[in-house]
């Protein structure tokens, strides 16, 4: 992952590497809107790379690290208090079945909120309370946006700690945004997105300012279309695991999986009801949901549980099979078929009026998709990364798929026997 495949300086991601350079080489405080929370983390690649003459190319592998420190560290935490097969499950899925695989291919800022608001949550949790909630603190700040994810992630820990004092996590993110604003643009309310909009296309809404988007459009794309819903994207996080994890509680130690599981769900529906009403709720060209790339964490979460389960009905079981081979499919294509040809398929005007009809909303032209409608041509280091991602998925499917084909076959044997009775 850190080696074969191609990683991409584009977009928003290029822009923080450019703030991160002028930082580093003149001393320049950058005014941009994008928070430097995040990529001054990464000031140590940068540095370490200027020796070699390859910044750029360190700094490109930062949100790698990012998943693979943060997943060592969900290992290391949890191994002692949850079935290792559950945590084995659920961080495969993470780094090969998930938006993941995607994101860490770029310096975008979104795996850095994910990775920490992750690993903070389950510190608290393991009560390591103090750093749990500076990490999450540190995670929000670097995403303004996510401020009311974090506000309903606190009050839903505030209602089953009894303590209000969580509530200042809250004020010290608020603070932090505040005081970067200050240092870097003059003001504390000085955010940089004031003039924040997009370009007029043929869609209805299109052209608004910041999060003036409704909210009821906005939840059904960000849910349900073929190019950016998480129906498609992080399947799991659909699906009903309560029943499952309060059985599992009883085979964990000093660790309640259901307070991390509404953790998270709160976090992921509080991105998904800010980022509803985002004029850019698409992220655009970037491939998949690019704002929600949190929901993976719950996703995974339910997915490695649900296998970890299994349910008692047959049907259950089959909505999970269906639901782990999406998710493992988002994974490989992001990786390895990724984005496309964006500006040929979504662009066919060079101005991007068709380009939210084409491939937010059309199946064919939907990034998850469009690889089964037109060939790619594949790098080395990418085919090498599909075999060893459908070897990873064969493992995760074959006990799901195994145990489904047990039951189908106890509900066919009597159809079979009766079958085999029938006479001319």
């Amino acid at each position: 992952m850190l080696f074969i495949l191609p990683r991409y300086a584009w977009g928003d991601g290029s822009y923080r590497y450019a703030q991160l350079t002028a930082l580093l080489e003149q001393g320049a405080m950058p005014d941009a809107k994008y928070s430097m929370i995040g990529p001054i983390l990464s000031a140590p690649l940068w540095l370490g790379g200027r020796l070699f003459g390859a910044e750029e190319w360190w700094c490109l592998r930062y949100n790698a690290f990012l998943l693979i420190g943060g997943v060592t560290f969900f290992y290391l935490a949890l191994r002692s208090r949850v079935p290792r097969r559950l945590l084995r499950t659920f961080i495969l899925l993470l780094v090969f079945g998930s938006m993941f695989p995607y994101h860490q291919l770029w310096y975008y800022g979104e795996v850095f909120t994910a990775i920490l608001v992750m690993t903070g949550t389950i510190a608290i949790l393991i009560d390591k309370v103090r750093l749990g909630w500076f990490t999450v603190v540190i995670a929000v700040a670097s995403t303004p946006a996510t401020l009311p994810a974090l506000t309903l992630l606190t009050a839903h820990r505030i209602w089953d700690s009894r303590r209000l004092r969580w509530a200042l996590a809250v004020l010290a993110a608020v603070t932090l945004v505040m005081l970067e604003s200050w240092i870097r643009r003059g003001s504390p309310f000085n955010t940089g997105y004031d003039i924040n909009y997009g370009r007029r296309t043929i869609m209805p809404f299109s052209g608004l300012p910041g999060f003036s988007y409704p909210i009821f459009f906005g939840l059904l794309s960000l849910t349900l279309s073929f190019g950016k819903g998480l129906l498609f994207f992080a399947p799991g996080l659909f699906l009903p695991v309560r029943s499952r994890l309060k059985e599992l509680a009883g085979r964990c130690k000093r660790f309640d999986p259901v307070a991390a599981y509404e953790l998270w769900m709160a976090f992921a529906i509080g991105l998904i009801l800010t980022y509803a009403t985002y004029w850019s709720w698409s992220g655009s060209t970037f491939w998949g949901p690019r704002y929600l790339l949190f929901a993976s964490v719950p996703a995974s979460f339910v997915l490695a549980v649900r296998v970890f389960r299994p349910g008692t009905a047959i049907g259950a079981d089959v909505i999970t099979v269906v639901a782990l081979t999406m998710s493992l499919w988002a994974g490989l294509n992001g990786a390895v078929f990724g984005d496309v040809d964006t500006i040929k398929v979504c662009w066919p005007d060079g101005k991007g009026l068709y380009e939210a009809p084409l491939c937010y909303y059309t199946p064919e032209f939907s990034a998850l998709w469009y690889p089964f409608v037109e060939n790619k041509v594949l790098t080395t280091g990418q085919q090498i990364y599909l075999l060893y991602g459908l070897a990873v998925a064969a493992y995760l499917m074959w006990r799901p798929v195994m145990c489904l084909a047990r039951r189908a076959a106890g509900l066919l044997a009597p159809a079979v026997v009766r079958a085999r009775t029938v006479r001319w």
